[in-house]
């Protein structure tokens, strides 16, 4: 177990997941169970493992369900806050913003569909040690689990592209980033905004540093990686 650390992780839990319907048409992406629990139940587990304590759920469609399963957290051994999206979804990065007032001054966040054995703190002592408001942590993936959509090179994100793909792409956006709050200042508050705006942004500015995992990521997000998270934490449990 490791020790506490004071850093909060916002929790991206708002989405549609239209991926998962028919199974999300009732339940939120979050409450899909995995392995004979709700799949947030194993996030905060590994959260809490991992020395985490205060985590904040921005949630939208259907969250409310969520705060009614979860409530404060306690039973986790967390403190949990919850942060709504409100009238229209505001998408990753618009999420972050709004629950801006849970999360302080620097922050984890971690997409509501991603299973991430890694430890945090190394991640957190990195990105202080970095000097920079923002730090992705990448994983060279070289297209096998995922569409790869980094250039990491020298230890820096070089380039982070969604839509176009270089063939210098070997690495994955592995689903973890670090922010100080400063970063989404110039954003509008209560409106749509894509987390990977937001980080291209960074890198642009060369102000976004990178963080290698060697620890693969498991997702929830599509019926093969919940299939295959499934297969991951039944056999774990005892």
């Amino acid at each position: 177990m490791s020790a506490s650390l004071e850093i909060p992780v916002a929790v991206l839990a708002g989405g549609l997941a239209t991926r998962l319907r028919p199974i999300t048409e009732k339940i939120p992406k979050s409450l899909v169970p995995v392995a004979g629990k709700p799949f947030l139940a194993h996030q905060l587990e590994l959260l809490r493992s991992r020395g985490i304590r205060r985590v904040v759920l921005c949630v939208g469609y259907l969250g409310e369900m969520i705060q009614r399963d979860f409530g404060e957290g306690s039973a986790f051994g967390l403190r949990l806050d919850y942060s709504f999206d409100g009238p229209q979804l505001l998408g990753t990065g618009g999420a972050v913003k709004r629950a801006l007032p849970l999360l302080g001054d620097e922050f984890f966040v971690l997409y509501g569909d991603s299973y991430l054995p890694v430890e945090y703190r190394p991640v957190a002592e990195f990105f202080h040690r970095s000097g920079k408001p923002g730090c992705m942590t990448v994983y060279r993936n070289a297209g096998r689990y995922d569409t790869s959509n980094v250039v990491f090179r020298d230890g820096g994100i070089v380039v982070y592209d969604k839509k176009n793909r270089v063939p210098e792409m070997q690495h994955i956006d592995y689903g973890l980033s670090l922010f100080k709050a400063v970063v989404f200042n110039t954003y509008p508050p209560d409106q749509p905004l894509d987390l990977a705006q937001v980080m291209g942004g960074l890198v642009h500015e060369k102000q976004l540093a990178g963080y290698e995992v060697r620890e693969r990521f498991y997702e929830m997000g599509s019926p093969a990686g919940l299939a295959e998270l499934e297969s991951l934490l039944q056999s774990k449990s005892p």
